[in-house]
Parts: C-alpha cells; structure tokens; sequence
C-alpha cells in the first residue's frame, strides 16, 4: 500500500531546499545606488536606496535583504518589512528596460488559517489567505513601459530542479490557476492547484508568483526561459506555532517538458 503523503510546514520545506542548492550567488552590483520606483496607476512615488552590500533603506529604515541578478540588469531583491514582521517584500528592478515590480504579500493569522475552506467558499472569499499586493511601474525619471501581465506560460509543463534531490513540476493552467507536483523531496507525492500571477519582465524573462492554500506559502521567482534558470525566495511560518517567519531563497533548472495548445472553441 502506498503511503500517503502528507503537508509540510515552510520551514521543513526550506531543511530540504538548503542542501546543495541550485540558488543563485548574491550580487553587489545595486550598492551605492538610488532609485525612484513610479508607480502610474497609483500615482506613487517610492525612493529606495542600497547604501550596503545586501542593504536596502525601505522608507526610513535600513534593513538586510537579498540582492541577485539572473540576467544582466535585472535584480530580484527580497526582504521582511520593517513594519511588520508577516510581510514579505520583493522589488524586480530592470535597468534594461527602465522599469520594476514591486511586491507585498502577507502571512495570515492563526485565526484566519483555521478557517475551513467551505466557510471560506460560503463566504465567497478566496481559497487562500496569502494576501498579495502588485504595483508595475518604471524606474527614475527615465523612459521605460511598466511590466505587463503575461499569458505566455500558460500550456507549459516545466520541471525545476532545486538540488540533487528537490524536483517539481509545474503545469500552468490559465491566467489565475497553476499545478504543482513534487516528483522528488521531502514533499514527495505531494500536488494541489494554487492561486498564481504571471509577470512579463523582458523577453523569455518572467515573474512568476503562487499562493497556497493549505499551508500558507507565498512563492516569488523569476523564471529566465534564455538561461532555462529561475531564482528566488519562499515564504511561510516557520512551523505551526505560527510566530516565527522562514523566508528562504530558491534556485533552479529548468525543463521545458511539453506545451499544450488547446484548440479554439
């Protein structure tokens, strides 16, 4: 008989990433820079600045964060908010293209988690309690189109392997819905279909974002298609006493495995 699998916690999750992982080294290359995120459709204006190697100053604060570059002029850096500890904020800054993202999601609350996901549908509230905020916009006072979102991934069923013995699968349904399937790790046998946001950020380069909704999970990567590489960070409690945050980085290769064109009705 086969055994059944069963749901992990983020910080078991990140125990099985660490070994050997395929992540990316971190980069410098922002230190000593400025830069003002635009922001038209909200009419904002962000200054952030990196006055250390893996710093950034977020509004009045200087904080650590993670800084790398999967393609030349493009930096994925993700941080805790200063403000509150269940935020989690990535900012995509291209100046190739003279634009960005910028990205809050936030860990929900025990009470909120231990909502069934029947009440939830007798609510009409989204399955997930992983709330996520996205503003596309260009960078300083240069010309530059803001990110769109993308379609182009959807058919794809990609394989990413994190290290030696962490791979999954991906099979991206529509513009809100994706499939995950652990072939290999320590969530082995384990799949489900999860809330997702696709971002265009240069040709063949995307921003790929997923929100679980049995373990509360905020997944942020870029995903290069040219490098067949993707990087960046995991987001959950650390365990089920839900007062402590893991937020971890991740690196892969990848493997286009097929493509679905689905024939027009």
């Amino acid at each position: 008989m086969i055994e059944e699998a069963t749901f992990i916690q983020v910080g078991a999750l990140s125990d099985g990433f660490a070994p050997d992982s395929y992540i990316l080294e971190v980069s410098n290359k922002l230190t000593g820079k400025t830069f003002q995120l635009n922001f038209a459709d909200t009419m904002q204006q962000i200054a952030v600045s990196f006055p250390a190697d893996q710093q950034i100053k977020w509004k009045d604060a200087i904080v650590g964060c993670r800084i790398t570059s999967i393609r030349s002029g493009v930096y994925f850096v993700n941080f805790i908010s200063p403000e509150d500890w269940r935020v989690g904020i990535t900012i995509i800054i291209n100046e190739q293209d003279n634009n960005c993202v910028l990205l809050q999601g936030t860990l929900p609350t025990e009470t909120d988690i231990r909502i069934s996901a029947f009440s939830k549908v007798e609510q009409n509230l989204p399955l997930t309690d992983v709330k996520i905020g996205i503003q596309l916009g260009t960078l300083d006072n240069k010309q530059g189109q803001a990110p769109t979102y993308t379609a182009e991934l959807i058919g794809m069923r990609n394989m990413y392997t994190y290290n030696p013995k962490e791979r999954y699968e991906h099979v991206y349904l529509n513009e809100q819905f994706y499939a995950w399937h652990c072939l290999d790790g320590v969530e082995k046998g384990l799949a489900d279909v999860d809330r997702c946001h696709y971002i265009k950020i240069s040709n063949n380069l995307y921003l790929f974002i997923w929100r679980e909704k049995i373990i509360p999970t905020l997944g942020i990567i870029l995903i290069d298609l040219n490098e067949m590489r993707t990087d960046g960070g995991i987001m959950g409690y650390q365990d089920q006493g839900f007062s402590s945050i893991s937020l971890f980085p991740v690196g892969a290769h990848a493997t286009i495995l097929n493509k679905t064109d689905y024939p027009k009705a």
